[in-house]
């Protein structure tokens, strides 16, 4: 029975041993995945920089923009899957304690812009020491760790709401010299539109002229977003907006060209 025992024994040591070295292979096996992710995506963004900087040197076309769109569309794929890659190494790292973590080469981060908002959340500090359990414990600092974090559109309708005032006295001495009853009542005038009688507010024509103009969005594309929004706004909807907002900027465009046109030189974009 002994003998019988310590052969059990030996045999799952050695299944146990079998298992931490395939554990260990896998791990392996995911680092040099990971690896070859990165240098794949290295090599792309690589290859997008030198394309921009050919862009720059000979100028727009074509054939340089459908090959940027490409590449642009190949690093971004690249960049994501060496991520997913990098995630399923450090698991596997994680349940191989003698294999390292593979660290992926990481940009330099940079601050947050200065004009961002910030939200300050304290997480609520111990009211006594974790060590011993005495509560005679000294605040010595803090650590500040910051998240990029974005809150999602909201639309919404703004309600001006013009009251209305009728006036006794004037209801008791009768009607008016010039018999008009409007002249009874007092009421603060319309709110200001940038479109006479227009339904959109300023903010929403800046949003669609810039993300046409600006953004290179087609209105049928941003008439599908703002669907998936909640807000219907067919294309001929918004076209009408277009229409109406470059017709109300004319004067600031005759202002702009006659400045850019009193000018001794003008460079352009060679054909």
């Amino acid at each position: 029975m002994t003998d019988a025992a310590d052969e059990i024994a030996r045999l799952r040591a050695a299944l146990a041993a079998a298992d931490t070295r395939a554990v260990a292979a896998e791990a392996e096996l995911a680092q040099a995945r990971a690896a070859v992710s990165t240098s794949e995506a290295m090599i792309a963004a690589l290859k997008l920089e030198i394309a921009l900087l050919r862009r720059d040197k000979y100028g727009h076309g074509a054939e340089r923009t459908s090959r940027l769109d490409q590449l642009e569309l190949q690093l971004e794929e690249l960049v994501a899957d060496a991520a997913e890659v990098k995630a399923r190494a450090d698991q596997a790292a994680d349940k191989a304690t003698k294999v390292a973590a593979f660290e992926r080469r990481r940009p330099v981060k940079k601050s947050f812009p200065e004009h961002l908002p910030r939200e300050r959340v304290v997480v609520e500090a111990p009211t006594t020491c974790s060590c011993c359990g005495s509560d005679r414990i000294v605040k010595m600092g803090e650590d500040v760790t910051e998240t990029l974090e974005v809150i999602p559109r909201q639309w919404k309708v703004i309600q001006t709401v013009r009251e209305k005032f009728t006036c006794r006295v004037c209801e008791s001495e009768g009607m008016p010299a010039n018999g008009s009853r409007a002249a009874r009542t007092s009421q603060p005038p319309a709110p200001f539109h940038p479109i006479p009688r227009g339904w959109a507010g300023p903010s929403l024509l800046a949003m669609i002229v810039f993300e046409k103009y600006g953004q290179h969005l087609p209105l049928n594309r941003q008439a599908e977003r703002y669907a998936r929004e909640g807000v219907e706004l067919s294309l001929s909807t918004l076209a009408d907006q277009v229409g109406a907002v470059a017709e109300l900027l004319k004067p600031l465009h005759a202002l702009i060209e006659a400045h850019v046109m009193a000018a001794e030189r003008l460079h352009g974009p060679s054909r």
